[in-house]
């Protein structure tokens, strides 16, 4: 139930014939650090990410003019300091982060090195950047700004009709994002719509486990995650509980619905890699990101899980499966 056709970026890589590097010394292979919080993946998996799937397409291919230097956290926040050190010293040409918390802790490492953010959240509440405009130091990229809990809310109740307490499991270290303060009040947001609004926090990796047990002990009727490093990192521990307890789930990002999570409703995945791409080979080609305004993207979609919600034991609405941009079966 395809309402929107993505671009086809990896074919088009396939098929597109390099182009010649500008601002690159003739033969020099340009290396890329990655800073992440979530689980380790080798260079060649990340190689076949949307963004350097998407950098593909601008010339950028692993292997051949670009070398991959990924560091991973693998949820343990605390160790990103040291990784981002350790890309400093192998003086990578340029450092890409994704959640704010990587993207701060590669601006402490270094401020000549450029760093390009792929999903910075508020960042110039967060301290990342001077403006979106203009960001004036080393930190340029793409960011969002967080979609309304309500809209999360609001598809839940949709789902689960008699839902009447909902948990959201956030990590309260996230730079920039507080929901006891942000303009969209979780808990205002949940009122409205006649719900009762359990916070739970997970500030580490290892503290899922704890946080799964205030579910189980809490029991609400649903679960709103807002994925960090850490949540990121124990992603399939989450889900495997989630359909153990037959709680539905949504969450801002796609790969959560893939992994078999219920629903996700966020930015749309291919446009922020094409842009965050767009912005890595400009800073490749010589660009200083303190010129390069930061990109935000425009468009969002809807995933659901129907396979989730027969394990479930859900039967979706009509209309909010019309309203679906993909659906998993």
């Amino acid at each position: 139930m395809e309402r929107r056709r993505f671009l086809a970026t990896s074919l088009a890589g396939v098929l597109a014939a390099p182009r010649v590097i500008g601002a690159q010394p003739a033969g020099k292979i340009a290396r890329v650090g990655i800073l992440s919080a979530g689980p380790s993946a080798s260079a060649g998996e990340t190689a076949r990410t949307p963004l350097f799937v998407a950098l593909r397409d601008l010339g950028w291919i692993a292997g051949q003019n670009l070398a991959l230097e990924p560091r991973y956290a693998g949820g343990h926040t605390e160790r990103l300091s040291a990784l981002a050190a350790e890309l400093v010293r192998a003086n990578v040409d340029v450092i890409v982060t994704t959640l704010n918390q990587e993207t701060l802790e590669a601006r402490q490492a270094t401020a000549t090195i450029p760093i390009v953010m792929v999903l910075g959240v508020l960042p110039v509440q967060a301290g990342l950047v001077a403006s979106l405009a203009r960001p004036g130091a080393n930190v340029t990229g793409t960011a969002v700004a967080p979609i309304a809990a309500g809209k999360y809310f609001e598809l839940l109740k949709e789902a689960v009709p008699k839902l009447t307490r909902v948990a959201l499991l956030w990590d309260p270290t996230f730079p920039g994002l507080d929901p006891h303060s942000s303009h969209e009040m979780p808990q205002h947001e949940a009122h409205k719509l006649g719900l009762s609004l359990v916070l739970i926090e997970m500030p580490r990796a290892d503290d899922l486990e704890a946080a799964l047990g205030r579910l189980v002990s809490d029991r609400p009727g649903a679960l709103f995650v807002v994925p960090s490093g850490a949540i990121a990192a124990r992603m399939a521990r989450l889900i495997d509980f989630t359909a153990r307890q037959r709680l539905p789930s949504i969450y801002p990002s796609r790969t959560f619905a893939e992994a078999g999570g219920l629903m996700s409703y966020g930015y749309e995945r291919e446009e922020l890699a094409r842009r965050a791409a767009a912005q890595l080979d400009r800073v490749l080609r010589g660009a200083k990101p303190a010129d390069l305004p930061v990109e935000q993207p425009t468009r969002y979609e809807l995933i659901i899980n129907t396979r989730t919600a027969k394990t479930l034991g859900l039967t979706l609405a009509p209309t909010l499966l019309a309203r679906a941009d993909h659906v998993i079966d």
